[in-house]
């Protein structure tokens, strides 16, 4: 421990006695200094045992003593040590009163002990103190290295437990707890989330303090990259000494190696992850089977979901609804710049992990992301919450200006098994030309098959062939020689049956079949081909769903 003045008090060879503060003399002194000046307050920084002669102080002026010890008092010196025998004999009642009175340790330093003899027994001490912390975090790095070595993270974090006397947790680069030391920790360091994510949206290196009712808490983010993989935490109930600080800083190395490391093997799964794919979209599946071994046999035996992912710059934004903006508080987030690929693949790979299944992440190029994950299971389900997240967020910044970001689409095949990958895959992506013309983060395949196909009108291609199709007819409707595009649309309505149609008009049926007549001459095209009428009907559905 560092050095205090009752260490000083008891040094045999300093002969010090106390002669006011008995009761502060356990304070740390960081430095013993010496100064003779009326004021020397401008040359502390505090902690210092100041020592003086009162060689330019009248010590036994009372008013003079107050205000001296009040301003050492004041610009935290701990305590004043008083050479007798040299300008006095002993100390005046004045500053025995002064010092008594501000409740500061005043020593009296007999004429035979020099003031560099305290001065070396500080430093010695000091250096000592340093020496044993020093001593103990190489210990504490052995210690932590063994227990990385032969624990892993758990073990490591157990020991890091053990030399701060508090508890540690490690999260994952979602910002879930994934491991604590003791047990118990766990309830603490969930509350914590938050400030992880706080955390990760800084780039690495960063640190963050979180002060609790019964604890402090360091954030540490670990990785090597500007953006942090995971975070520790390590909760103490004070702040940590010099030694603690070495094992702390001990561990972040140790994770940090640990992360790069898992970085290199998830680089080398993600590659036997595209050859994996790329055989079952060729249609091998038993070569697949074969390729991916243990590592992602159970997935293949199962039924899965493909879900291919792109991102949208935010320069391609076309309609404000399209491409919304994200509420304010994320727009001046760092973490709202992230590459949402990124981020998508962090949520999913956490969930697969937390749940024990396996998942197949494999990027396609810098703006594409292929997955392949369990059907029903937590990375699926955990995709569609992020979705769902992103959606939400996007409808609470509706009226903020939109930030230059890049936006994550999302299309899920249905259910499927290796031999129709091919088919999932095709699926997907239709999924997600829809998602990307509708302005959604995520469209599932399957509510395209149990919805209608009127909402894929709301195409511009589609829009502009409707009006093309349908411009004769209201050209002739805007001379007032006739409705034939409110004709068209009642007698295609009614499948083609005159009288149901010319009732719905309030029209005789030879005038409905008059103007049918009429619009088969403007377009050059025969009602009676299922075709036309389809197309026709199509525009018109276009034209109204474009002027809701």
């Amino acid at each position: 421990m560092p050095p205090t003045l009752a260490s000083l008090v008891h040094h045999s060879a300093l002969k010090l006695r106390v002669r006011a503060g008995e009761d502060r003399l356990d304070t740390p002194v960081r430095w013993a200094h010496v100064s003779e000046l009326a004021d020397p307050v401008p040359y502390m920084e505090g902690g210092e045992l100041l020592l003086i002669t009162a060689l330019k102080l009248d010590a036994e002026d009372h008013d003079a003593m107050r205000s001296y010890v009040k301003r050492l008092v004041d610009a935290g010196v701990i305590g004043l040590g008083f050479a007798v025998g040299v300008n006095y004999e002993d100390i005046p009642d004045a500053l025995v009163a002064a010092a008594s009175g501000e409740g500061l340790p005043l020593l009296e330093v007999p004429r035979r002990t020099p003031f560099l003899a305290i001065s070396k027994a500080v430093s010695a001490a000091i250096a000592a103190d340093q020496y044993k912390s020093v001593t103990a975090g190489f210990a504490a790095q052995r210690e932590l290295t063994k227990q990385a070595l032969a624990g892993g993270p758990e073990g490591l974090l157990a020991a890091l437990a053990a030399q701060v006397d508090g508890w540690a947790a490690l999260y994952d680069a979602a910002g879930a707890v994934v491991a604590t030391a003791p047990d118990w920790a766990a309830r603490r360091a969930a509350t914590l989330t938050p400030d992880v994510e706080r955390l990760r949206s800084r780039p690495a290196p960063a640190s963050l303090v979180v002060s609790g009712a019964d604890d402090r808490v360091e954030l540490h983010s670990i990785g090597a990259g500007r953006r942090p993989r995971t975070a520790l935490a390590v909760g103490t109930a004070s702040s940590l000494g010099t030694a603690e600080r070495y094992a702390v800083h001990s561990a972040i190395a140790l994770l940090t190696l640990t992360t790069e490391r898992s970085r290199s093997l998830h680089s080398a799964e993600q590659r036997l992850g595209a050859a994996v794919l790329r055989m079952l979209l060729a249609g091998e599946p038993s070569h697949a089977r074969t390729v991916a071994g243990d590592l992602y046999g159970g997935l293949l035996d199962a039924p899965f979901r493909l879900l291919v992912a792109e991102t949208v710059s935010a320069s391609s934004r076309v309609h404000a609804d399209v491409h919304a903006p994200l509420p304010p508080e994320q727009a001046a987030d760092p973490a709202a710049e992230e590459d949402p690929l990124v981020a998508l693949a962090d949520v999913v790979e956490a969930a697969a992990a937390h749940s024990g299944e396996a998942v197949l992440v494999v990027p396609d190029g810098g703006d594409r992301l292929v997955v392949l994950m369990t059907d029903g299971g937590a990375a699926a389900s955990a995709c569609i919450e992020h979705a769902r997240q992103l959606e939400t967020a996007r409808a609470a910044g509706r009226d903020q200006p939109a930030p230059e970001t890049d936006d994550l689409v999302v299309g899920l095949s249905a259910p499927a098994g290796p031999i129709a990958a091919a088919a999932a895959y095709k699926q997907a992506e239709q999924a997600l030309s829809v998602a990307r013309r509708r302005g959604r983060f995520l469209v599932e395949h399957e509510s395209l098959a149990a919805g209608s196909v009127l909402p894929l009108l709301a195409d511009d291609a589609v829009r502009a062939f409707a009006d093309g199709m349908l411009r004769a007819l209201h050209e002739h409707d805007a001379t007032g020689r006739g409705d034939l595009v409110e004709s068209l649309r009642a007698w295609l309505s009614r499948h083609g049956q005159w009288d149901a149609a010319a009732a719905d008009l309030g029209v005789h049926r030879h005038t409905l079949r008059y103007r049918m007549r009429r619009v088969e001459e403007i377009l050059g095209r025969s009602l009676d081909d299922a075709d036309v009428r389809m197309e026709l009907w199509l525009a018109l559905k276009a034209t109204a769903a474009a002027s809701e």
